[in-house]
């Protein structure tokens, strides 16, 4: 009989897969940047269990990415990443290239880093990430 209950306590019930996305951050592509001249790329890993990532219209957006120095998120598409949108377990490395940064205030310098998370196409919000801290300069 305590041979059974042992056996009985030593199996667990399987983890479920995350429903959400999951993303880790890698690296950006500078520390420093100059005013309006130098374009940024971040790079991620994602893993998704669904492999509903990505949207088949470009006119959906399924990134965000916010500036620490401004309140608001810009938007960014993420192709299919799945062929015919099946359902499978996908994981890899993602790229995503920021226009040219520049200067909110009349200073020389500023630092700012982003915050950035994806979303699948059921809604579900992956976890957020922060990328190191970049510095923008003026370019005069």
């Amino acid at each position: 009989m305590i041979a059974c209950i042992a056996a009985f306590a030593s199996c667990k019930k399987e983890d479920a897969d995350p429903i959400a996305p999951i993303v880790t951050y890698l690296s950006i592509s500078a520390d420093s940047v100059q005013q309006f001249n130098n374009a940024l790329t971040i790079r991620f890993n994602y893993e998704d269990y669904q492999g509903d990532l990505g949207e088949p219209d470009a006119d959906d957006y399924s990134l965000r990415i916010k500036d620490a120095r401004i309140s608001e998120y810009d938007w960014y598409h993420i192709p299919t990443m799945t062929p015919d949108q099946k359902e499978l377990h996908i994981k890899g490395t993602y790229e995503l290239t920021l226009d040219p940064l520049f200067l909110l205030s009349s200073g020389q310098i500023e630092n700012t880093n982003f915050t950035f998370q994806i979303r699948d196409r059921a809604g579900n919000w992956s976890n957020e990430i922060k990328t190191d801290f970049i510095a923008i300069v003026d370019s005069l």
